[in-house]
């Protein structure tokens, strides 16, 4: 009797946490798919900005990986000034409006990380110190940090760079602290 009660005791017990499962997955949120959030070609590398309006991703146009920026409201995407000729892109960071676009590059036989700034229209390039190349990098939110992997004799690590000298912060709301003449 003993060893029939354990059986029933198991059997309950999973037919209890097969209903436990059954009503999380029942009250969890539903998952679906985001306006613009479907798009036709080969991506990689999705980065959302932290305001969830801009969407960057990696594109391939004719055979060479290119950043690609979309609005996700309306799905449109939106112009990129600098990044022409410098493909293969790679590894795309977005600042919390998506102001600021910081993306692996190559000009020539030498990869490099480059800031788009696209309020102001300007391209920050960025050197990693010890010139080493970037495999990898992320944007802090408000544009002030940049965390950038490097290849160094054959190991990799991940440089802290400091860009508060050099871009202006971009913060929630959009709030500005100079005008673009005054960042001249």
């Amino acid at each position: 009797m003993g060893r029939v009660a354990a059986i029933a005791r198991l059997s309950a017990r999973g037919v209890v946490a097969v209903g436990v499962l059954f009503a999380i997955q029942a009250c969890g949120p539903d998952a679906r798919r985001a306006p613009g959030g479907l798009m036709e070609r080969q991506q990689t590398d999705p980065a959302v900005s932290g305001n969830g309006a801009v969407l960057a991703l990696i594109v391939d146009q004719r055979g060479r990986p290119t950043v690609q920026l979309r609005d996700l409201r309306s799905g449109q995407p939106l112009p990129l000034r600098h990044l022409n000729g410098q493909q293969p892109h790679s590894s795309p960071s977005l600042s919390w409006n998506g102001r600021y676009l910081a993306v692996i590059t190559q000009r020539g036989n030498r990869r490099m990380a480059l800031i788009e700034d696209r309020l102001t229209g300007r391209a920050h390039p960025i050197r990693p110190p010890g010139n080493h190349d970037p495999i990898g990098l992320s944007l802090a939110p408000d544009a002030q940090r940049l965390a950038l992997q490097v290849a160094d004799r054959g190991r990799w690590r991940v440089e802290m760079l400091d860009l508060s000298g050099l871009l202006e912060p971009d913060r929630p709301g959009g709030l500005r602290m100079t005008t673009p003449q005054e960042g001249s």
